[in-house]
């Protein structure tokens, strides 16, 4: 990385962040001028009454609402037809995405094809959507995934087995929000995934080969505040200080790796949610150990510096030893949240196996692989996943 090159930094026109921030997200509304909004969520978000808030906020300045809470675990192009069906007969002119990243993705990808010609899998790739989307309102009710700040969306084509990463800069959210509250009642199992998927976006944009001063210095905090309240956000959901800490990570990380991209992590860990079904969070969380331990030696002093962020005493060692310490808090912070091994995710290791050299070639397509300090190729890849295993 350089200062002495130009550099291109995207992110939402409007972004809100903190404890009840959502709380002047209709005065927001108000200003994108539209009439009615197609409201992408789960059924999760209508049980606990988080759609019913939002739809308050948007009739409060005189938007209706359509509610379309069929977002999977996993979106997939089925979903994202479904969804532009919708929009279009119920004459909606802007989207929300309320939750996780699933949602707030499945909604992106809607607007791709709204705006669009064709259908959702042919823009698979980096910069093919050419027309802007229709404005989106992305409200995250996890600290994780960064989708709300982000110029991608992650949508599995169900024909192909294939977790398509699309990016562009035509679909980064109109608004962000980033409120800690919507996460209070997040269970552990799913804060420890996301925590560590948003811990894999900071240290993946702040070693790879597309950072940038300012997202260099956004990674660093993310990996400081990750590194001091995961555990007691997965300890205690109530522990307000600590989620809030985690959403601004969550979204610095995000900010990030929009603009410096991911490496080799997100390019193994999406043949194993397209193949196995696994969450994107825990996809990820089973890798970054193993990833730590064979990339560090490709930019040691940047892994010194992550081990310093993450509170490792370096002082006296050598940049190789830093740079070996964030392995070892990686590797501790995983176990103290219990990440699990991809053995443990129910996943049958004949079946593992026989698919191995496809995730593979999925994971050097996806393009992911070429950022990482460390060349990688399909034997590695192989390899590597059989010592996450």
């Amino acid at each position: 990385m350089s200062i002495l090159k130009s550099n291109e930094f995207r992110m939402p026109k409007t972004l809100l962040v903190g404890p009840n921030c959502v709380n002047s997200l209709d005065k927001e509304i108000k200003k994108l001028n539209k009439r009615k909004a197609l409201v992408v969520t789960d059924m999760v978000m209508q049980e606990v009454g988080f759609v019913d808030r939002i739809t308050g906020l948007l009739s409060k300045v005189g938007v209706d609402a359509e509610i379309f809470a069929e977002a999977p675990g996993e979106p997939t192009n089925i979903q994202v037809e479904k969804g532009l069906e919708i929009y279009h007969e119920s004459g909606c002119d802007f989207l929300v995405g309320l939750g996780g990243g699933s949602p707030i993705d499945t909604a992106k990808a809607i607007g791709i094809v709204a705006a669009n010609p064709g259908k959702i899998t042919d823009y698979m790739g980096i910069e093919k959507v050419l027309n802007p989307i229709p404005p989106v309102v992305a409200i995250a009710t996890t600290a994780g995934t960064g989708s709300e700040v982000t110029k991608f969306t992650i949508i599995s084509d169900v024909e192909n087995d294939v977790k398509m990463l699309i990016g562009s800069s035509n679909i980064i959210p109109e608004i962000a929000v980033s409120d800690p509250m919507f996460t209070l009642s997040v269970p552990p199992k799913t804060t420890a995934a996301t925590g560590i998927d948003a811990l894999c976006h900071a240290v993946e944009a702040y070693v790879s080969k597309k950072a940038q001063p300012l997202t260099d210095i956004l990674a660093l905090s993310a990996i400081r505040l990750i590194s001091e309240n995961l555990r007691q956000a997965w300890a205690d959901g109530e522990n307000i200080e600590a989620r809030t800490n985690m959403m601004l990570a969550a979204t610095q990380a995000g900010l990030a790796f929009s603009n410096a991209s991911v490496t080799l992590i997100h390019g193994m860990s999406r043949p194993i949610g397209a193949c196995f079904h696994i969450p994107h969070g825990i996809s990820n969380a089973v890798l970054l150990p193993v990833w730590a331990e064979y990339t560090y030696i490709g930019n040691p002093k940047k892994f010194a510096d992550i081990a310093a962020a993450m509170g490792e005493n370096i002082e006296g060692l050598s940049i190789l030893e830093a740079a070996y310490k964030t392995y070892e808090a990686l590797k501790r912070l995983c176990s103290d949240i219990q990440i699990p091994p991809i053995r443990s995710l129910g996943i049958d290791k004949d079946k593992f196996e026989k698919m191995l050299p496809k995730m593979a070639n999925d994971a050097i397509a996806s393009g992911s692989p070429a950022n990482n300090p460390r060349n990688v190729t399909q034997t590695d890849i192989i390899e590597l996943y059989r010592k996450a295993w």
